[in-house]
């Protein structure tokens, strides 16, 4: 057994990587760019070594063997499917552990995976068009633009028309140049009322292979997975036995080994299914995997690429009843998921379900990597149990500093066609506008910030301190709160460590009210009920997150503008930018003349895409941005003038 793995990753996957290496008595090394430097899976890990990029094999390489690691465990991500890679650590002296070079370069190209797994018999996707045919005379729609190298959903394009196709193929093809290297694509005949099931494969040097059971990840907004669960609720007994068996094939076509995953699309009106591609490393979901077959899967990657043999019976493998994983991500539905970031000024996570996470208090969350901050994973021995203790959880967790998703998982996650198992990949977006939180602030929320504000106030006028004392009755203070959707006003009379009243002016309910500050939580009771928040100050802006919300309400003082700009655009022609990112293309040119919604500047962040648009016809009279610049989360890009 290995004494010493360094990790060639970073965030949550690091951090779980370390937690499995501590528990078998193995050290751990991580690797770390300088804006990772104060990052929670470099002061986890026994050594840490500071490296210019995680994309850099020769620094990753030079990096473990100058720690004196005997193995290099890649996670997933990065370097985790790239077989260069793998040779590069075997010509070190190093373990990779993963699959062989071959078998993720016949995994890795999806038009050669498909025609290995078809010639071993496992069911494919009929139809498709591959680099060499003309992509643009594809006519059998709907069809399922892919980026040949890629994976995890990016750069992959749904089109329904003709007319969609040659943007589509642009798009894709920059994406998939972008996040893999490679701008290769193939079209596939999409498969309507579509399922993702995938299975989880283990493989050793003794030529083992088994198959631990299926994951249903049907749950995806524009092919990236949201909420992952296993087993199935669509997949029958017979039906896991034959598609693990299939898996099990593919796995073999290519000489596997180590932990992998085989993706199928399923028909969920038939159950007929078809191999779409092959992970050869570990999944972001396989946390759900290990809850209900009692198995660690990294535990099992370091055993056999220590060469130890796997257990050969496959029906020692059971199932024990279910588990569901959401993906906390750093992004705003409200703003159509924009990528968002920011500093973690308080962090909680639940008790008594699995957190996976490479959050701390402090953490920055920036543009540069994937915006998956945490996974929540909870166990139940009913699929019900399990989708309840998910909701729980994600309800007791607060990231307070950086907007997430945290309440559209907790809807989606209560829905009823979830709740029945009804699931499709398209299901998501059917039924976005059920999931998306309400924009506003509560009442109850601008009066619980607005009494945080009194008890506590910023500055040092003393006529600014809300002291109790005013010659004759006490008097009213007014706290002006803006949020991104307005200022609020609510005022508050009194003490509130001793009682006060408060009274929202949007409906000018006065309540009794008192506040209690107790580290990171605060106790609000309005009239008698008592209600807990996490909360954070940074100066003038005060985050409170409550049963898996949050909201930011900054102190609004005099003279200050009434509220903010658009994100994208507004009437006056000022287009600024609606995430933080780096400005991928400029469409637009100085002077030009342009209509309304034509396409100006195309920002990236964290592998995504978004189009910002002209919001009125007239002409591009500023463009202050270029190509590879980066840019701020509001910052000008372009001014149209009518």
């Amino acid at each position: 057994m290995f004494d010493s793995v360094l990790i060639a990753n970073r965030g949550e996957i690091a951090v779980r990587v370390i937690r499995t290496l501590r528990a078998m008595g193995i050290a751990a090394v991580a690797v770390y760019t300088e804006a990772d430097a104060g990052a929670r899976h470099v002061v986890e890990a026994d050594v840490a070594l500071q490296i210019p990029k995680y994309l850099d094999i020769e620094a990753i390489v030079a990096a473990a063997v100058s720690a004196g690691a005997q193995a290099v465990h890649p996670g997933y991500g990065f370097l985790a499917e790239n077989a260069e890679f793998a040779r590069r650590c075997a010509e070190a002296g190093l373990v990779f552990i993963g699959p062989p070079p071959g078998a993720i370069e016949a995994m890795g190209d999806k038009i050669r995976a498909k025609a290995t797994v078809a010639a071993a018999g496992v069911p494919v996707v009929p139809g498709g068009a591959e680099p060499g045919d003309d992509l643009l005379a594809w006519n059998d729609f709907p069809a399922l633009i892919k980026p040949s190298a890629g994976g995890g959903g990016k750069g992959m394009v749904l089109v329904r028309s003709a007319a969609e196709l040659p943007e589509a193929l642009e798009s894709a093809r920059r994406t998939a140049a972008a996040a893999f290297g490679d701008g290769t694509l193939l079209i596939e005949r999409y498969v309507e009322n579509p399922r993702h099931i995938e299975i989880q494969v283990i493989a050793d040097t003794h030529g083992t292979v088994l198959h631990l059971g299926e994951r249903e990840c049907s749950l995806q907004r524009r092919h990236q997975k949201i909420i992952e669960e296993a087993p199935s609720p669509f997949v029958t007994p017979d039906m896991r036995a034959r598609m693990g068996q299939a898996a099990v094939e593919a796995a073999r076509a290519v000489g596997y080994v180590g932990a992998g995953t085989v993706e199928f699309i399923v028909d969920g009106t038939t159950g007929d299914y078809h191999f779409m591609e092959m992970n050869t490393r570990l999944q972001v979901e396989h946390p759900v995997t290990e809850l209900v077959t009692g198995l660690d899967l990294v535990e099992l990657q370091v055993r056999v690429a220590a060469g130890e043999p796997l257990p050969p019976a496959q029906d020692r493998v059971r199932l024990s009843g279910h588990a569901v994983e959401a993906r906390v991500y750093a992004e705003d539905p409200a703003r159509g998921f924009l990528p968002t970031g920011g500093r973690v000024m308080a962090l909680r996570e639940p008790l008594n379900v699995r957190v996976d996470s490479g959050l701390a208090a402090g953490t920055v969350v920036g543009s540069d990597y994937d915006p998956m901050l945490s996974k929540v994973v909870a166990w139940g021995e009913t699929r019900d149990q399990a989708l309840r203790a998910l909701d729980r959880a994600l309800g007791a967790t607060a990231v307070l500093g950086v907007t997430t998703n945290i309440p559209f998982l907790r809807a989606l996650a209560r829905h009823p066609a979830v709740a029945e198992g009804r699931l499709d990949t398209g299901l998501v977006e059917r039924i976005l506008p059920e999931l998306l939180p309400e924009t506003g602030v509560p009442g109850d929320v601008l009066a619980a910030a607005a009494l945080a504000f009194h008890a506590a106030p910023v500055g040092d006028d003393p006529w600014e301190v809300p002291d109790g004392w005013r010659v004759g009755e006490p008097a009213w203070t007014t706290w002006r709160l803006e949020s991104r959707d307005g200022v609020h006003a609510v005022q508050v009379r009194g003490l509130p460590e001793r009682g006060a009243e408060v009274r929202v002016a949007d409906d000018g309910t006065a309540m009794r009210a008192a506040v209690r500050f107790a580290g990171e939580c605060l106790f609000v009771t309005l009239d008698g009920k008592v209600t807990a928040y996490t909360h954070a100050r940074d100066g003038d802006t005060l985050w409170l997150g409550r049963d898996g919300e949050s909201w930011a309400l900054t102190r609004h003082r005099i003279g200050d503008p009434g509220d903010r700009p658009g994100a994208a655009g507004s009437a006056d022609g000022v287009v600024r930018s609606p995430m933080p990112g780096t400005v991928l293309l400029v469409k637009a040119q100085l002077g030009e003349q342009v209509s309304e919604g034509q396409p100006l500047v195309v920002v990236e962040a964290m592998k995504m895409e978004h189009t910002v648009v002209a919001p009125i016809a007239g002409v591009v009279k500023e463009l202050p941005v270029r190509a590879g610049q980066p840019v701020e989360m509001d910052a000008v890009l372009a001014v149209v003038e009518p």
